[in-house]
């Protein structure tokens, strides 16, 4: 029950007709009203309270041990983005969700951002030339006193550049791989805080990325995609979208309306007892990290 649960995950709950908030648990953070608490998910499963599925927005270091818990109880499991630590640790919760005929999501909420859907439409008509990604904001702001997004696992400044990846690899019609990266590591941290990234696809189609924590003012989280008919552009995170035309999609309070859609989505899968688990993004993270040049740099200090 940490900054994401209670700022995104209670409010979508809330507000889904499909699904009731059953109990919470963390170590750490406060419940929510009179909602059964507990203290980890050992405690949940003791208590014999009837739960269906679960949420789980841990930091990704420790999430798969929970996630394998959960599956072990027939819980059908909800993994806030990255979905793991690891592509082997995903990998190996989906082999284990299948056997056991539950549902996993891997939730990306950026591409449930409203001007995603209606990109990716325009983008299967044009001939793409360049994609440029700006994704830079303030971790003081964004993740105050989080420590562990800097530690080895935690993905550093790949937790919000994460997102830019899974809307670009939702919107672009074909797959694309990196072909260089620099990463800046702070000297006194062991996850990058900036990287610099150049993809192509086998077309020649050039993307490149750049993604910083250390963002002060104006953030910013912009695609820009230059085509045959003009430049199409994502703003806030996906929230905007303006097409060659000048035409633009606004939405207030995106964020909000991503979360209300991924728990659109669980209802879905849960009813089809299906899942739903893309590793692209997460793919090439990992990517980024064999393929990148590691440069040190200043120490951060928070």
């Amino acid at each position: 029950m940490g900054k994401i649960a209670h700022d995104q995950h209670v409010p979508a709950i809330a507000a889904n007709r499909d699904i009731v908030l059953a109990a919470t648990v963390s170590r750490h953070g406060e419940g929510v009203g009179s909602v059964p608490h507990f203290r980890d998910i050992d405690d949940l499963i003791a208590s014999g309270l009837e739960i269906d599925a679960v949420s789980l927005c841990t930091p990704p270091q420790v999430r798969r041990a929970i996630a394998a818990r959960a599956i072990a109880q027939g819980w059908h499991v909800f993994l806030e983005k990255p979905p793991g630590a690891t592509l082997a640790e995903v990998a190996q919760l989906r082999a284990a969700a299948d056997a056991a005929g539950i549902s996993l999501f891997a939730s990306w909420h950026s591409r449930y951002a409203p001007g995603v859907e209606p990109a990716r439409a325009f983008l299967a008509e044009a001939a793409i030339r360049k994609v440029t990604v700006t994704w830079r904001e303030d971790i003081r702001v964004w993740h105050p006193g989080q420590s562990w997004i800097l530690e080895a696992g935690g993905f550093g400044v790949f937790d919000p550049g994460i997102n830019a990846l899974s809307i670009v690899t939702r919107i672009l019609p074909r797959p694309f791989f990196i072909t260089e990266a620099e990463l800046d590591f702070p000297a006194n941290r062991d996850a990058p805080i900036a990287a610099r990234i150049r993809f192509a696809d086998d077309t020649g189609l050039g993307i490149e990325a750049d993604f910083d924590f250390r963002q002060e003012g104006p953030q910013s989280w912009d695609i820009v995609v230059e085509t045959d008919q003009g430049t199409l552009t994502l703003h806030d995170g996906g929230a905007r979208l303006i097409l060659p035309d000048g035409s633009e999609a606004a939405h207030k309070d995106a964020l909000h309306g991503e979360y209300a859609g991924l728990y659109h989505r669980f209802a879905e899968i849960v009813r089809a007892r299906t899942s739903d688990v893309d590793i692209a993004p997460l793919r090439h993270v990992a990517d980024a990290f064999l393929r990148g040049r590691r440069i040190t740099v200043e120490p951060f200090v928070e």
